[in-house]
């Protein structure tokens, strides 16, 4: 694997991992209120954009780096449709 490819690749990582304590933050809060469902919507439908080009092109780590961030991102936003659609859970420890 070339230089170019591993940068990639660590960028693809660090994208992916940004994104994760704000997974354990919603979690542990059992809330999701303060962030934008629009602008995580517009993120992940830019994220399965950038995956398409990445597969077109065969390039592994745009390859990489969307399928781990629509992963991630993901389950943010089931995180927040899910704690507004049941706020009791919000208070369940």
């Amino acid at each position: 694997m070339d230089t170019l490819t591993l940068v990639g690749l660590g960028a693809a990582a660090c994208t992916t991992i940004a994104f994760i304590p704000q997974i354990v933050r919603n979690h542990r809060r059992r809330s999701a209120g303060d962030l934008s469902l629009l602008s995580f919507s517009v993120f992940t439908a830019g994220v399965i954009l950038w995956l398409v080009y990445g597969l077109a092109i065969n390039n592994l780590p745009i390859i990489v780096a969307n399928v781990l961030t629509l992963g991630v991102n993901l389950i943010n936003l089931g995180q927040m449709v899910w704690y507004r659609r049941h706020p009791a859970a919000s208070t369940r420890v």
